[in-house]
């Protein structure tokens, strides 16, 4: 016989302990589950024969026995495994699950736990219920009545709790990125673990943020709470917080009981990539073992080793994909082993699977920043992760590079002293006719749009610039302009949408002289976006980027007939000291003397 045990913290317990008591008497029992929490003593080498676990997601309660080869492990989407169930593609003869008292109705609630439980319950031949008062009753299509269960047992059991991880450091600036890809508005997708906690904690700032995702914890509490995860926005099931399951703690579970703000649904709704995508802004944020440098991410192996399974990534990658302003996004620690290890890797381990494929990757976030990978080269790719990599492991992810030829063979090599991308340095700005600009330090990745940048300039622009007619930018000239350590040279560009993606329209950079903490500056500003003020605003941002760094004074090289450069300088900074040499204006001018915004 097929045996089915309900899933997470809805799983059966006494009725688990009874079929364990008595696998001795039976044969070639097969039990079949998604990840559940307790116990799993029918996972034993010694019942091979009598009883064999058949998991959907490897959870901990099973892992040795599956790496043992006496458990088996079936990989499958989780909004597909209901239809194995009701097509009898994979016949269930008994369902065990655990579910709330019947209420005046006669309706029992799946409680914590709908995901693919109720389709198990109506699939199967016979269906016994572990009938437990401590279940929360969660309303949603997460019902059955007691005239579809055949045999009831009462429980007294308290229902399993799955504490919150603690937020580590590298949970929560890893956070801080994902926080700047939240719109207001946008519809939430999170998993369980630090990462999911620390980014539903920097979001108490945002407004009417909304959530549909396949399971929920405790750590939603406070954003609703405080009213900022009220659902107003949603465009599929307004105000309805939607989720298949969920883990967490008493406080959460009488919370949720009897909540109309709750929505709880089964997976083939829930993880369904057509409905993902009915939700505008959708936000879908899952976690990975390891991505490549070309963007294929395994989430479910360790090498060959299966670990834990698809669950949902693809369902939400895929539809948060197609969503109108969705963004879709893989988010992991950058080494694992205490920093011993790389997680952005050449190429996959061997043996390792890849869960979603690189054509389905959007956004891979580490502690070091945001690689943007859609629609971008295999070179872009792989700059772009070598870029969010560990430090110390970015050369020998380079050179792997260049051997793989994933990159150019003459692609330089990364400057001494990289620091992580500097998010903080970036903030918006609004220059005339309400025309809003992004201002944020250069990433490896700019190399096309700085060249972009370049040829839309007139040839006077390109002379005052670079002091000589450029025909063109070499590529190493571009890829050192690109590519900083953040320190000693900075560069931060202005940023525009632009034809359904962000267009560059002004560079400001700095490359100091460690001998006296002065740095030479350059700015160049496209000529369609001039006299808006943007060239001051950048340079006094770029001032403030400066005194952080240590910096004490800017110099710069300004050919005379550059007016519009000298009064720029001559509106920032009092005294300035100019002089001419060489046929160039010599501008010099101390960081403490540079005027503030709104001074003549």
């Amino acid at each position: 016989m097929r045996v089915f045990i309900g899933s997470g913290c809805a799983a059966p317990g006494m009725l688990i302990d009874a079929l364990a008591a008595r696998a001795l008497e039976v044969y070639d029992v097969e039990v079949l589950h998604i990840l559940t929490h307790g116990p799993a003593p029918y996972a034993k080498r010694e019942l091979l024969e009598h009883v064999r676990q058949n998991s959907f997601f490897i959870g901990g309660n099973v892992r040795a026995a599956v790496h043992e080869g006496v458990a088996d492990y079936t990989p499958i989407f989780l909004s597909e495994i209901p239809r194995l169930f009701r097509e009898r593609r994979m016949h269930l003869d008994v369902a065990l699950v655990q579910v709330s008292s019947p209420d005046r109705h006669g309706f029992c609630s799946f409680g914590v736990s709908v995901d693919v439980v109720k389709a198990a319950v109506e699939s199967a031949d016979y269906v016994i219920a572990e009938v437990n008062p401590a279940m929360p009753r969660t309303l949603g299509d997460s019902f059955v009545h007691v005239s579809q269960l055949d045999a009831m047992v009462l429980s007294d059991r308290p229902l399993f709790e799955f504490p919150m991880e603690e937020i580590t450091p590298e949970a929560d600036k890893i956070a801080e990125f994902i926080e700047s890809l939240v719109p207001d508005g946008a519809t939430l997708q999170t998993g369980i673990g630090a990462i999911p906690s620390a980014v539903l904690a920097r979001l108490g700032h945002k407004r009417d943020l909304g959530m549909h995702t396949e399971m929920l914890t405790e750590a939603v509490l406070p954003l609703i709470e405080a009213g900022v995860l009220n659902g107003r926005r949603k465009t599929l099931l307004p105000g309805k917080v939607v989720t298949s399951f969920c883990f967490g703690n008493r406080r959460f579970y009488d919370y949720i009981h009897d909540n109309p703000a709750f929505e709880f649904r089964p997976t083939e709704f829930t993880n369904d990539p057509f409905q993902i995508a009915r939700n505008r802004n959708m936000v879908a944020i899952s976690s990975a073992i390891e991505v490549d440098l070309t963007g294929q991410v395994c989430a479910d192996s360790i090498g060959g080793k299966f670990y834990s399974g698809f669950g949902g990534q693809v369902d939400f990658i895929r539809g948060a994909a197609r969503a109108e302003g969705g963004r879709p996004i893989i988010a992991l620690p950058s080494t694992t082993k205490n920093g011993q290890i790389t997680r952005i890797v050449p190429w996959l381990q061997t043996g390792a699977g890849v869960v979603t494929s690189r054509a389905d990757v959007h956004y891979v976030v580490t502690e070091y920043g945001i690689a943007s990978l859609h629609g971008k080269t295999v070179r872009e790719r792989a700059l772009a992760l070598i870029h969010i990599a560990d430090p110390k492991f970015r050369e020998q992810l380079l050179k792997d590079a260049r051997d793989s030829k994933l990159v150019s063979p003459s692609q330089i090599a990364l400057p001494p002293g990289l620091q992580p991308y500097p998010k903080k340095f970036e903030v918006d700005h609004e220059m005339g006719a309400g025309l809003k600009v992004h201002i944020r330090p250069v990433r490896p990745t700019d190399e096309g749009a700085l060249k972009e940048l370049f040829y839309s300039h007139t040839p006077s622009t390109i002379y005052q610039r670079y002091f000589t007619q450029l025909k063109h930018l070499p590529p190493e000239a571009v890829q050192r302009m690109v590519t900083l350590d953040y320190s000693s040279s900075m560069a931060l560009v202005a940023e525009i949408p632009w034809e359904g993606r962000q267009r560059l329209i002004a560079v400001a950079r700095y490359i100091r002289d460690v001998a006296t903490n002065w740095a030479e500056i350059a700015i160049v500003v496209q000529e369609d976006f001039r006299r808006h003020g943007l060239a001051s605003f950048l340079l006094r941002h770029l001032t403030k980027v400066a005194i952080t760094q240590g910096i004490i004074g800017f110099c710069a090289d300004v050919l005379p007939e550059n007016n519009a450069m000298l009064n720029t300088f001559q509106k920032l900074a009092d005294p300035l000291e100019t002089r001419s040499e060489g046929g160039v204006t010599k501008v010099k001018f101390l960081l403490a003397d540079v005027k503030p915004h709104g001074s003549n």
